[in-house]
């Protein structure tokens, strides 16, 4: 099927995001999961620049693509997280690009990528429950399986399910295993991603319960109560 994709821009913050009404298709992940390596393969060719060093990516590369016939969408590579050399500064900007990208009005979904050698890591545990929690349709991945022995792929997958309480796609940007059944993944994601209903800060207030009164009666009634004689 034929593939089409161009880069479109990177940003260090919401402002820099393109607003054309595309659905939105994020790739989110710990540093050095694989995820340019994931796109290039996807995309079939070298558009996202991959490197060995982990937090290379500080900003949001966005890439404008059509698989086949169907609608044009925005992949976006977002940087990625659990990446403690560059200190609390770089922590807090993956975190305030990350929350300003999602908190943006639009059509989006999300593709969590894991790596497969390290199942069930506390980061991407929190990350899932954080895309959950956004009302966001997310699936998971599993990536770098090539680097596995099959016996132990199937524990990983197996534990990282289990974990994760979610099923978990496994590819190789290296082999290419997976890759046709991830598009299918990505194709119903932008086909069927939704805009979340607006939350409210401050959820409104349960209505007060009512006290049922209890019943009267007018005098002479077989229920009334009788009165007490003197």
């Amino acid at each position: 099927m034929k593939i089409t994709a161009e880069f479109i821009t990177s940003a260090a913050d919401a402002a820099g995001l393109p607003r054309a009404g595309l659905t939105e298709i994020a790739m989110v992940g710990r540093s050095n999961v694989g995820k340019s390596s994931l796109i290039n393969a996807l995309l079939r060719q070298r558009i996202a620049r991959a490197s060995a060093a982990p937090g290379k990516t500080r900003l949001a590369n966005v890439y404008r693509v059509t698989h086949g016939t169907s609608r044009a969408f925005y992949l976006v590579d977002l940087p990625g997280y659990g990446y403690t050399r560059g200190g609390a500064a770089a922590v807090n900007e993956f975190e305030a690009l990350t929350r300003a990208y999602f908190a943006r009005p639009g059509e989006r979904a999300a593709v969590l990528l894991v790596d497969m050698r390290h199942p069930g890591l506390l980061n991407d545990r929190a990350a899932l429950a954080w895309l959950r929690a956004q009302e966001l349709q997310t699936v998971v991945v599993g990536t770098k399986i090539d680097k596995l022995a099959r016996g132990q792929r199937i524990r990983a997958q197996r534990e990282l399910e289990s974990v994760l309480e979610d099923s978990v796609l496994p590819v190789s940007a290296v082999t290419g295993e997976g890759l046709d059944e991830l598009w299918t993944l990505i194709d119903r994601l932008a086909a069927n991603s939704q805009t979340p209903p607006p939350r409210s800060r401050t959820p409104p207030l349960p209505p007060r319960p009512t006290v049922p009164r209890p019943p009267t009666f007018q005098p002479g009634h077989p229920a009334a109560p009788k009165r007490r004689k003197k």
